[in-house]
């Protein structure tokens, strides 16, 4: 297992090109092919731009972003971490197939994002330790090392 090094960058919309170099960096590192590496980096953004915008400036509140990265033989696991407002994007509820199948006119504004972040990855897990909120990421290698 390889554990990359952590960033840790303040909770601003202007952090999300120094988390996306760093998720980029980490993709590269694993051998994660561009579809997927694309995909992984997708995910992140759309909920790191989640947790600012209403974990931290909706709510009143600043704080830092964390992200460490770990690659194994098998997958590469990102964490993303933030003080911000507690939110658990498991419990939204998920975007359905005929919202989707709607011409954007009729869709509802906003839940994408999450939708999206959960089709870009392998697995994904929520976790509130103590003030902290933990969106973890898991990306599979075996399939791209193969391609």
């Amino acid at each position: 297992m390889k554990l990359m090094e952590a960033i840790t960058v303040p909770g601003t919309i202007e952090s999300l090109d120094a988390i996306a170099k760093y998720i980029l960096a980490v993709a590269t590192q694993a051998g994660l092919d561009k579809k997927a590496a694309y995909k992984l980096r997708l995910a992140i953004d759309e909920i790191a731009t989640n947790i600012i915008i209403h974990g931290y400036q909706e709510a009143g509140k600043e704080g830092v972003l964390g992200v460490q990265a770990d690659i194994d033989d098998h997958c590469v696991t990102i964490a993303l971490e933030d003080t911000g407002a507690a939110f658990n994007p498991l419990e939204k509820v998920p975007v359905e197939t005929e919202t989707l199948e709607r011409p954007l006119a009729q869709r509802p504004i906003g839940g994408l994002g999450i939708f999206l972040a959960f089709q870009g990855v392998d697995k994904f897990v929520y976790e509130k330790l103590g003030d902290r909120n933990r969106n973890i990421f898991v990306v599979n290698r075996t399939t791209n090392l193969s391609a």
